[in-house]
């Protein structure tokens, strides 16, 4: 029997932007669905505003949202606004029109009110999603992937209205990401999940100060598809392909290993085009954590 979740134990604060990060099959979503009643847990208890999620999901469901990244946020037939007063009295919310004003106003979705729905760009149709996700102003705010695939604009437009949104209201959202600099940016605190585990959580300032001592480099290869081997003082490797590049990402015990490093590298007949030197990132106490980069599947 494969374990989704494996023992996680969290607890998160009120006015705090939560963050989760993990790779496809890491346990995120499925940990969404379980806090957000779509999905019973087998073993183990869980409770949202206070709230057992099995025993008591009505009571859960009243005082949260769930927007996730790529869901139709709709029905196309449906005008922005149409749709937007439709999941309003799915939450029997009387006189909804002035909260549907002001979400059309802060999404900047006011010229498209009344456009349908499926004419409506990628960026536009997440926008609405995040709208119908506050329409009823939740307690409790799910995040699944909010901004994947999105251009940087509307990617921006929706984390920082999500953060003045907790900083104004003092309630919580949870995150789920596998973008980075996206954690880094917004989230108070920040938790690694891998096969099911919660394996790091700390804020994002006391996480890369955690690997402070480490050397962290990208070397960049003029191969595509090499295989490196661990070697002396490699705590963690990453790589990325791209036309004809292979981009090498690693966390060194310390900065004489980047010599053996590179050495190794040119043993083996390899072309390095490039090396920087950087300061640690989230990426870097991720690839400390599991080893391997957000991109890399899990095994």
């Amino acid at each position: 029997m494969i374990k989704a979740l494996d023992n996680i134990n969290l607890t998160i604060k009120e006015g705090e932007i939560f963050g989760l990060l993990g790779a496809n099959g890491a346990g995120k979503t499925t940990l969404v669905k379980i806090l957000s009643t779509l999905l019973l847990p087998t073993d183990g208890k869980a409770y949202v505003h206070g709230y057992d999620v099995v025993e008591e999901a009505d009571n859960v469901r009243r005082v949260i949202n769930l927007v996730s990244g790529g869901e139709t946020p709709g029905y196309g037939i449906l005008t922005v606004r149409e749709n937007l007063w439709f999941f309003s009295q799915i939450y029997g919310i009387p006189n909804a029109k002035d909260e549907i004003d002001r979400l059309l106003r802060d999404m900047e979705l006011e010229e498209y009110a009344d456009i349908r729905m499926h004419k409506l760009s990628t960026g536009y149709k997440q926008r609405l999603n995040l709208a119908r996700g506050f329409i009823n102003d939740p307690q409790i705010l799910f995040l699944d992937e909010p901004t994947l695939g999105l251009d940087v604009l509307n990617a921006k437009h929706i984390r920082n209205y999500v953060r003045d949104w907790v900083k104004n209201s003092n309630k919580s959202v949870l995150l789920t990401t596998h973008y980075m600099a996206e954690a880094d940016e917004i989230c108070d605190r920040v938790a690694i999940i891998f096969k099911g585990k919660i394996i790091a959580c700390d804020t994002p300032k006391r996480l890369k100060e955690s690997i402070a001592d480490k050397t962290s480099a990208v070397i960049e290869i003029k191969n595509n598809g090499i295989k490196i081997d661990r070697i002396d003082g490699m705590e963690g490797l990453a790589l990325e392909n791209h036309d004809g590049i292979t981009r090498v990402k690693v966390l060194l015990d310390e900065q004489s290993s980047i010599s053996r490093l590179v050495s190794y590298l040119t043993n083996n007949g390899y072309n390095i085009s490039s090396i920087k030197m950087n300061e640690p990132t989230l990426e870097d106490v991720y690839i400390k954590y599991v080893g391997m980069s957000l991109d890399d599947k899990q095994s």
